[in-house]
């Protein structure tokens, strides 16, 4: 990034610390939050338009078998990123992304049944699972120098005759990983010997950074992985608009789809009217913004590797090819029990604590780094001078 002020340098917690913002109001005023992931930033005009524009028509029931108009637009998006050859029928709309992790485990597993992930992640796989009496199968990724792996063979000796579904994080939540084809494609041989389903979670694909690998949707590895994949996506994390809840469900397979609605028919619900109309216009008139959000986030995520480089060198830390977030490893900190809480009391910063992404991750926290340049120094500098004292 340039040295022009940018409209995002001047975000300050003045303007965040309101009734309505869960992150900046959850702790208290001394406090830098730097946890939950959403960005700081505002709203594209796009959205903000669109919004403005329903409100003075209706918001009365949308349509509900699912907008054939935004259906349109996502499937041509879809196209365009890879998933090529989708029909209708082979994508419904969901309220968030999370029920429909939790719809998968529930429609193509069984109690007692094992679900295979790897750690860490998204706290809600594993949730998923153990929350509707399945078996979570965890394998670690590999940490390494050159950042985090899949273990293959790890992956191999989990197996068992009751594990029937993989949980997928791609791009890969909370290291930042974006699975390269040749590793996709080693899982995709994975799941077929075996005969899994899969159920990805490709919610960060459009917050890749540009020198990231490029980005392979898991279905479009093979037509006959693309029977066996359910594909989640949304625009609540690239648009910055959580607190509008909508996702979908894909698949090249329909009768996937089918099984997940039928399972959760009466209890999923379903997206409000303002959350069609926002994602109407992030696709139609968002990617200005997009790409301009893209730069700053890869700028500040530039800027975080440097400190950490330069200040916090004993901290190991890969950055991340997607996402804005940060997955700091502190296990050699001698808080690293209670490290979230240390840096909550002492730094007066709030992280997440890695143990809620998987067993064995205590001591790690995560960083979400979408935030103005000001206000990312400021949360560095408080975690230098914690871990340093």
């Amino acid at each position: 990034m340039t040295n022009t002020a940018h409209p995002y340098d001047t975000v300050l917690p003045d303007s965040l610390r309101h009734a309505d913002n869960y992150k900046w109001t959850k702790f208290g005023d001394d406090v830098l939050p730097m946890w939950v992931a959403d960005m700081d930033f505002p709203v594209a005009p796009a959205i903000l338009s669109a919004l403005q524009g329903r409100l003075s028509r209706s918001v009365g029931y949308p349509q509900m078998p699912g907008d054939p108009t935004l259906k349109a637009q996502l499937i041509a998006k879809l196209a365009k990123d890879g998933l090529s050859d989708l029909t209708s029928e082979g994508v419904a709309f969901l309220p968030g992304v999370v029920p429909g992790l939790y719809a998968a485990v529930q429609a193509l597993t069984e109690v007692g049944d094992e679900v295979l992930t790897v750690t860490p992640t998204y706290p809600p796989f594993l949730s998923a699972t153990t929350d509707q009496g399945r078996v979570l199968n965890a394998v670690k990724l590999i940490e390494g120098k050159a950042g985090w792996t899949m273990d293959f063979a790890a992956l191999e000796a989990a197996i068992t005759p009751k594990t029937k579904l993989l949980m997928l994080c791609h791009p890969h939540n909370p290291t930042g990983r974006v699975w390269t084809r040749s590793e996709l494609e080693q899982l995709a041989e994975f799941v077929l010997k075996h005969k899994l389903y899969v159920v990805t979670d490709e919610l960060h694909a459009d917050l890749r950074f540009s020198d990231a690998p490029d980005y392979v949707p898991f279905a479009a590895i093979s037509p006959e992985v693309a029977q066996r994949t359910i594909t989640l996506t949304g625009p609540c994390k690239a648009y910055n608009t959580a607190g509008l809840s909508i996702g979908a469900m894909i698949s090249h397979n329909p009768d996937l789809v089918a099984k997940l609605e039928k399972t959760t028919h009466g209890t999923m619900g379903h997206p409000s009217a303002l959350s069609v109309t926002m994602w109407q216009a992030a696709l139609s008139g968002g990617a200005e913004w997009l790409a301009d959000t893209l730069k700053y986030l890869q700028a500040n995520r530039d800027f975080l590797s440097e400190f950490m480089a330069r200040e916090l060198p004993q901290v190991p830390y890969t950055p991340p090819e997607a996402t804005y977030l940060a997955w700091l490893d502190l296990r050699s900190h001698p808080r690293a029990a209670d490290i979230q809480q240390f840096l909550l009391e002492e730094a007066k910063l709030a992280l997440n604590d890695g143990l809620t992404f998987g067993e064995g991750y205590q001591g790690f926290v995560r960083l979400n780094f979408a935030t103005s340049r000001e206000l990312l120094q400021d949360g560095l500098e408080r975690l230098a001078k914690a871990v340093k004292a």
